[in-house]
């Protein structure tokens, strides 16, 4: 059952929202280490201890940006995958979500080449683990649509498709259009 969020919890939820927002944004401008939670605080118009409320602290809050992120794609990307209605379709819907994801969330790439690291063993783990799943997603379409292919290359292929989708937010944000990143991807993966 689906309870009506109160005008109080639906507050503190655009609150955290806001929080995550300017913490993508400054990590990515200055890194996760040259941020403080003052500065987090500030950039989302609270205080730097009103962060608290909402994280145990600073690096609760790096987890919840990548981890989020990563949950996100795999329930993305199976949601895809569950309304195509055949495994061309399902490929081309994969990329065009990838992509809108990648022009969307570019603070969000940015700090996950740059911070990953700066994360807690466990939640390390946890990004990994859903990048993996993600992965694995991708390869079982290509698997469908390439089945004398071998495994290792289709998640070749996979990655390959993610570098090039994932390098426009390190390009200065230079105009990059989805339909030319589809072209560009499509091609990649059908090579």
């Amino acid at each position: 059952m689906n309870e009506t969020p109160t005008p109080r919890s639906q507050a503190k939820a655009d609150r955290r929202e806001a929080l995550l927002d300017a913490a993508a944004s400054l990590f990515a401008e200055r890194g996760f280490t040259r941020v403080s939670l003052e500065e987090l605080g500030s950039a989302a118009g609270v205080s730097g201890p009103a962060v608290y409320r909402h994280f145990d602290g600073k690096q609760d809050v790096l987890a919840a940006i990548l981890v989020d992120a990563s949950s996100n794609l795999c329930r993305g990307a199976q949601n895809v995958i569950e309304h195509a209605a055949t495994p061309r379709a399902a490929l081309e819907s994969l990329v065009q979500f990838h992509v809108e994801f990648a022009l969307g969330n570019a603070d969000v790439i940015r700090v996950q080449d740059r911070d990953l690291d700066s994360l807690t063993a466990s939640d390390q783990h946890e990004v990994r683990a859903l990048q993996r799943s993600y992965v694995e997603l991708w390869v079982g379409v290509l698997s469908q649509l390439h089945p004398d292919a071998a495994t290792t290359e289709l998640r070749t292929r996979a990655h390959a498709t993610f570098g090039l989708i994932n390098s426009t937010p390190h390009s200065g944000r230079a105009g990059a259009t989805s339909a030319v990143l589809e072209r560009m991807a499509l091609a990649a993966l059908d090579a």
